[in-house]
């Protein structure tokens, strides 16, 4: 029995051999690798080659922190999710945002595309294919409201407010005024976590009859090596990112594409893993789980994300454009008005999945039509 789970065991973490090949291809012989990125067809290749390594790690890390959730239980579980998730994003915007020519945009453009993505096209799909087969779905209303209770106001002062200052020029802010979003952020996302894991666990819990638990594997040392390969995929992500940065920085550029289209890039490098998880979760009849993926990426994407990004600006010099103009503003308003009905009842179905998806679908449509 022993020699046959040896290899299955290898063979399902056989794409961490992948990405380790792959960094060192790229610490050996990058410049060579990266030389002719002016032919569209390499272009191209090494995109989707780094791409794709980079997502495959991603989700080998959701797999891993899906199995800790397993262990640890509701709201650890998803915890873990979603701060692996969010310190990918981050190492992510910060490796395309410090190299070449300044993008001051791309950190705005990143977390918009990442709300719309989750809030929208996550939020949609979890819901219509739950609803498809399960008819109506259950969640505890306290924790989804917890939840759009800071996201709500978070996102408000950091990507709506911008636009109506009057301390600096364009959507832009003031040292101070970043500052002070930064502590807010971090403050209100930390007074968030002492509620989800102590005070009121039982809000991000489910508590139905017709909610199947998930079964937990208490075998000896299984969650130190969860945590373990958890960190292993994680670690060549850091680097890799910076090798992406190179195809994506030639496409801003050297060809002239919208920096909206860099952050819809990174948005489904960091939203896909944690889109299957919750739409796995949603088809299993796990809506509790599923709407804790979501709406905990979103508040760990404003809460966690924007105070680091806002950090790295000020450490390396460049500025920072956070107010959504034009049809982005209309749009993330009408995404968390629409949050706010959605989410109001304790029950999901088919209709509501259908609307977030049309949101999302205008999304991409005035993103190339302007």
């Amino acid at each position: 029995m022993k020699s046959r789970r040896v290899p299955a065991w290898i063979r399902a973490e056989g794409f961490l051999a992948i990405s380790v090949i792959t960094s060192v291809a790229f610490f050996l012989h990058g410049p060579r690798l990266l030389s002719g990125l002016d032919r569209l067809p390499w272009l191209a290749a090494i995109f989707l080659w780094l791409f794709l390594v980079i997502l495959g790690s991603a989700l080998s890390v959701v797999r891993h922190a899906e199995q800790l959730g397993e262990l640890l239980g509701e709201p650890y579980g998803t915890l873990v999710l979603t701060l692996s998730i969010t310190a990918i994003e981050v190492i992510s915007i910060t490796a395309i945002m410090l190299h070449g020519a300044n993008n001051p945009t791309l950190a705005r453009d990143t977390l918009f595309a990442v709300t719309m993505i989750v809030l929208n096209g996550m939020v949609g799909l979890s819901l219509l294919i739950g609803g498809w087969r399960h008819r109506e779905q259950h969640y505890n209303l306290q924790g989804a409201n917890a939840y759009l209770g800071v996201v709500i106001p978070l996102g408000t002062l950091a990507l709506v407010a911008p636009n109506f200052t009057t301390t600096t020029a364009g959507p832009t802010l003031s040292s101070a005024q970043e500052s002070f979003l930064a502590i807010i952020s971090v403050g209100l996302y930390v007074a968030f976590l002492g509620l989800q894991t102590r005070r009121h666990r039982a809000y991000f819990a489910a508590d139905l009859e017709d909610e199947e638990p998930f079964v937990s594997d208490p075998g000896p040392g299984r969650t130190l090596l969860h945590a373990a390969l958890l960190l292993a995929y994680m670690a060549p992500v850091v680097y890799l990112a910076e090798q992406l940065a190179h195809p994506v920085d030639y496409v801003l550029e050297t060809m002239g594409k919208p920096a909206a289209l860099a952050g819809l890039c990174m948005a489904v490098l960091v939203a896909t893993p944690e889109a299957i998880g919750a739409v796995r979760a949603a088809h299993a009849n796990h809506m509790q789980r599923s709407v804790n993926i979501f709406l905990g990426s979103v508040l760990s994407t404003i809460g966690l994300t924007i105070p680091a990004i806002l950090m790295i600006s000020h450490l390396t010099g460049h500025p920072i454009v956070l107010g959504l103009q034009h049809t982005d503003l209309v749009l993330f308003v009408l995404t968390l008005m629409l949050c706010l009905v959605t989410f109001s009842s304790g029950h999901t179905n088919v209709l509501q999945g259908a609307v977030h998806l049309i949101v999302f679908v205008a999304y991409l449509f005035f993103m190339l039509q302007g």
